[in-house]
């Protein structure tokens, strides 16, 4: 009896996650289809093919959904879990170079750029939406910045704040690119273009950065 209880629960719980993330696709449909402001938890729930009273019960009201739905994006803007601590110049270089891929990458994604256009069409209306998406999405892959730069710093390869030279390897990184793909006037790089894209910005940052004894 125990065990039959035990599969029900794991069941249930199961099939409350596989609702929500239905939930959380069509609430991402909507806000881009309609804006975020003028969507109804009406729409969502009729989108998600829910009650309203499951959608609340299982993910929140609208404002929560949005935190959700880019606290998901978020998650593929962290720094690689396999990337080495840089102890000298050659494997920072690797480092930069691989999360700058990463980055450049996850960043063009359609979707991702989907979310960075519905902030600005709703920065008067909506102004929730561009704050939820820099603390939470940008703040993701600064913070993962920071810490390759300050881990470069202890190692004596870098001076200066962490803070400033990430933000001077990420200027270097985007160029104009970013707005070109929000304007639409340019394609997503294929992987070869975001490879040496991310290789030029490590060069050149490294360039602008030599070491702190010479």
């Amino acid at each position: 009896m125990a065990t039959a209880s035990m599969s029900k629960r794991r069941q249930k719980g199961g099939d409350e996650t596989g609702v929500r993330e239905r939930i959380l696709k069509a609430a991402f449909a909507a806000f881009m289809r309609s804006g975020y402001a003028t969507t109804s938890m009406l729409e969502i729930a009729t989108r998600a093919r829910v009650s309203k009273r499951e959608l609340y019960a299982l993910v929140g009201n609208k404002q929560e959904m949005l935190i959700a739905c880019i606290s998901n994006r978020a998650r593929r803007l962290d720094a690689p879990s396999n990337l080495p601590v840089p102890r000298d110049r050659e494997t920072l270089t690797q480092v930069l170079t691989s999360f700058g891929t990463k980055l450049v990458r996850e960043v063009s994604d359609p979707t991702v750029i989907a979310v960075f256009r519905l902030a600005i069409a709703e920065a008067v209306q909506a102004p929730e939406v561009a704050r939820a998406l820099n603390s939470i999405g940008r703040e993701a892959s600064r913070a993962a910045l920071r810490k390759i730069m300050a881990q470069a710093q202890a190692s004596g390869l870098l001076a200066g704040r962490p803070a400033e030279v990430a933000q001077q390897f990420a200027g270097l990184l985007w160029g104009d690119l970013m707005v070109s793909l929000l304007l639409g006037v340019a394609e997503r790089p294929n992987p070869r273009e975001i490879a040496g894209r991310a290789r030029a910005a490590a060069a050149a940052f490294l360039q602008l950065h030599p070491l702190p004894n010479h």
